[in-house]
């Protein structure tokens, strides 16, 4: 990974729900970093999905009352967003060269080194999960003043499933809707830059088995990327790796149904000695070198295969 002994933090503001963003300068470019809580705590980093950022990916998942006691009570939470993602981002020029996903997953390993995290947990929807597992692995429609409604669409049928979306006679969701203004307001030529990274990707199928950390995989079962996820699953470790489909929902899981991985997320983390607030009241401490997690927390039943609208697969 890039070096980033040269990183800076060149502006930092305060945002909704106690986030505190830090613009660090890398040797890709800069990228905006939002830090939540307790930066003594371990650590959970995120990255979104193309044309979405931390607020309009995540925010349904860290910000239920229950993933509260469970991940914002024991974590702290550095989300990454694509460059040119951030709220109030400008148009990046023509004259800056788009990334590769090399250089993307570069700038994950830089924000690491300037924060100082040696151990992270990482969580990252559809092409930010690309990301993120480059980075583990190694430790044009929009060209207008605006996106294209064409665009919109086909971003909107990636994140959402249809019973959400929409159609002729049912009016679609708030949360489409609000996905919607959010498109609106988002930079065509940066969306373009991260789409063109993530369409030159390569296929890291066959470095999946060099993965040793521990895997938890959601995908919704109206996903497009559905097949995608359990040919994924399938060449990682089967000692390390859990998948767990939810139904009626698309590929963004943390905004459209979030509770449904709580049960999941919940048992995952037993592994690391990481509990809900309420089942503790000092401070974790690091959950990151654990023993091997129990086979029976990630049986169908202690991951809540009876509470709809989960249904899960474990790799035998």
């Amino acid at each position: 990974m890039g070096d980033s002994s040269g990183s800076v933090s060149i502006d930092m503001e305060r945002i909704p729900f106690g986030g505190e963003e830090h613009i660090l300068q890398t040797s890709c470019g800069p990228v905006s970093v939002t830090v939540f809580g307790d930066i003594d705590k371990p650590a959970i980093i995120t990255y979104p999905d193309v044309a979405l950022n931390h607020m309009s990916c995540f925010q349904g998942l860290f910000f239920c009352p229950e993933a509260a006691s469970l991940l914002l009570h024991n974590f702290c939470i550095y989300h990454i967003d694509p460059p040119g993602h951030e709220l109030g981002a400008a148009a990046i020029s023509s004259d800056v060269p788009i990334p590769s996903v090399d250089d993307l997953a570069d700038q994950v390993a830089e924000v690491l080194d300037f924060f100082g995290l040696s151990t992270v947990l990482c969580m990252g929807v559809t092409a930010g999960a690309y990301i993120l597992t480059l980075f583990a692995i190694f430790s044009n429609l929009v060209y207008f003043y605006g996106m294209s409604g064409v665009l919109k669409e086909i971003l909107l049928q990636r994140y959402f499933s249809k019973e959400v979306r929409g159609g002729p006679n049912v009016t679609e969701s708030d949360i489409v809707q609000a996905c919607r203004r959010l498109l609106d307001e988002r930079q065509g030529v940066n969306v373009a830059r991260f789409l063109e990274a993530i369409n030159w990707r390569r296929d890291i199928a066959e470095g999946l088995k060099k993965l040793k950390c521990r895997t938890l995989i959601f995908v919704g079962d109206s996903s497009p990327f559905h097949s995608e996820a359990l040919y994924m699953t399938s060449k990682l470790d089967r000692k390390y790796t859990a998948l767990v489909e939810v139904q009626a929902c698309g590929s963004m899981v943390t905004e459209e149904q979030p509770h449904a991985m709580l049960i999941p997320l919940e048992y995952f983390l037993m592994g690391y000695g990481v509990y809900r607030q309420s089942h503790f009241s000092t401070s974790p401490t690091s959950p990151l070198s654990p023993s091997c997690i129990s086979p029976e927390l990630l049986s169908p039943e202690s991951l809540g295969l009876k509470l709809k609208p989960i249904k899960t697969r474990v790799s035998a």
